[in-house]
């Protein structure tokens, strides 16, 4: 099973919108294995967002997302981190589809309300890199039989 790596940023928690990501991805049949409440600092960002360090949006997004506390969780399921991309939506939420997150819930750029992993590889990393292994949870997850194939579910 993949894991990705879901941050609700402030954006969503001021707008009141987390309950509704969480519903989204519970609804596809994900199952989520760690969710924490937590106030970023510059440490964290800068290695979550180690790539855009150098880029001239960098500050502005670093001092957005301590702006207020965020909520960040990791979700598990079958090739999970395509279809989480999906039900996110574009980046820039104006290009984002109809019925996802961002096409429905935002319009600013700078403000999509959330961050999913791009890849297997990188959202085993965020996972990591947010949680400890006490903070995440193995579990049966009943309803797996009505969600995928038995060959999914290994």
């Amino acid at each position: 099973m993949e894991r990705t790596l879901i941050i609700a940023k402030p954006d969503a928690v001021q707008r009141g919108l987390v309950g509704e990501i969480i519903l989204r991805l519970e609804r596809k049949g994900l199952k989520l294995i760690g969710l924490k409440m937590m106030s970023l600092d510059s440490a964290l960002l800068q290695a979550h967002y180690s790539e855009h360090l150098e880029k001239p949006f960098y500050a502005g997004l670093e001092n957005f997302m301590k702006s207020s506390p965020v909520v960040v969780m990791a979700w598990e399921g079958f090739e999970c981190v395509g279809s989480v991309r999906t039900i996110v939506g574009a980046t820039n939420p104006r290009q984002a589809e109809a019925g996802t997150i961002r096409g429905d819930l935002a319009i600013g750029a700078g403000r999509n309300l959330i961050h999913a992993s791009d890849s297997k590889k990188s959202g085993e990393e965020e996972v990591s890199r947010f949680f400890t292994d006490t903070e995440l949870f193995d579990y049966e997850k009943s309803e797996y039989m009505h969600v995928y194939e038995a060959h999914e579910r290994t």
